[in-house]
């Protein structure tokens, strides 16, 4: 692919988070960017950011569990921008708490959010780039798509679902012979405001499952992703190619593990407890924007040696390392002194 190449670009779910650093990203190279998202003051400083890094932006107000929603704009973006080059879908809504805390309009609220979310992405994406035979659809997934932990089950259903559309849409697109890509980023526990906006049954604030890392540092793989999408599945962060690796081998083992730690890591004294009720049903920053960082910066970290090691083909290597370490860890914990 020519990167010097102009490229039209829709991010959902880019009024903060890993989609906002992403989308500011893709200005830099001097893309056309779309910003889809729900609340309205994200939006546009979202906007804003493109704009000061150097690209065009389209801020279009729109709930991604909503077809029509995401088909009008869909359609808007290619009236304004031209063919739509790039898709990542990365927007959704979740709650935390233990699964008998969460309740069923909770549940299917986060469920459609998130994997109907990317459903309705991906074919408005297809629609346009499969009679074009070109484009790329870059879904940013989690390593909760193999490995649900506690606390979070309509989240981790959601993603293990995507995984699932996911792959049988890539089945399909290789079977017809198309030149349309789509590819999984699976991220660590990233640095976003999710943790203060989301619904939440937790006594106490919640965080991400140490270690942090930066939304810029999983910004980063979205676009090499977005660049090289013939690769399946992207894996960003140690921790992520450990989790993965660990629960294809042992995943007996990380159950009773995260039955013992997953309660307490993804909770903090830190922070006060966020009030309101999240966004679950409606925007958090709608009236307010919350950029792309959350409250956890002094404990996020910007570089990840398998992130290195990923991007010069190493990944593996030292993927299987970790995992003969981690798992003799497990072993010694569960066997005793």
């Amino acid at each position: 692919m020519n990167r010097t190449a102009r490229q039209t670009v829709v991010v959902t779910g880019a009024s903060a988070g890993i989609g906002r650093a992403a989308a500011r990203m893709f200005a830099a190279r001097g893309d056309r960017v779309a910003l889809l998202a729900r609340g309205r003051a994200g939006l546009e400083a979202a906007a804003a950011d493109v704009r000061a890094a150097g690209g065009e932006a389209l801020p279009l107000v729109t709930d991604m569990a909503e077809w029509e929603e995401v088909e009008t704009a869909a359609r808007r973006v290619e009236e304004e921008f031209g063919p739509i080059d790039v898709w990542v879908n990365n927007a959704f809504t979740a709650a935390f708490g233990r699964f008998m805390d969460v309740s069923p309009d909770e549940f299917l609220q986060a469920t459609r959010s998130t994997y109907l979310g990317y459903v309705h992405g991906t074919r408005a994406a297809l629609d346009r780039m499969v009679p074009r035979d070109r484009g790329t659809v870059v879904q940013v997934g989690s390593a909760l798509a193999y490995r649900g932990i506690p606390l979070q089950s309509a989240y981790c259903g959601a993603k293990h679902a995507i995984q699932g559309f996911n792959e049988a849409v890539r089945c399909e697109l290789l079977h017809d012979r198309s030149r349309v890509r789509v590819t999984m980023v699976q991220m660590p526990a990233v640095n976003t405001p999710q943790f203060t906006w989301l619904r939440t049954h937790l006594p106490r604030h919640a965080q991400p499952v140490p270690p942090i890392y930066r939304p810029e540092l999983a910004a980063r793989a979205v676009l090499r992703a977005a660049d090289h999408p013939r690769r399946r599945e992207y894996w960003v962060g140690t921790s992520t190619a450990l989790t993965l690796l660990a629960n294809a081998v042992v995943p007996g083992l990380l159950d009773h593990y995260l039955a013992r730690t997953g309660f307490d890591s993804q909770q903090t004294d830190a922070h006060p407890q966020p009030a309101g009720h999240g966004n679950l049903f409606a925007p958090a920053d709608e009236k307010e924007d919350y950029g792309a960082h959350g409250v956890f910066d002094d404990q996020e970290h910007g570089f990840d040696p398998q992130v290195w090691a990923s991007r010069h083909h190493l990944g593996k290597a030292v993927a299987l390392a970790g995992l003969a370490g981690a798992g003799y860890a497990l072993v010694r914990r569960r066997e005793g002194p």
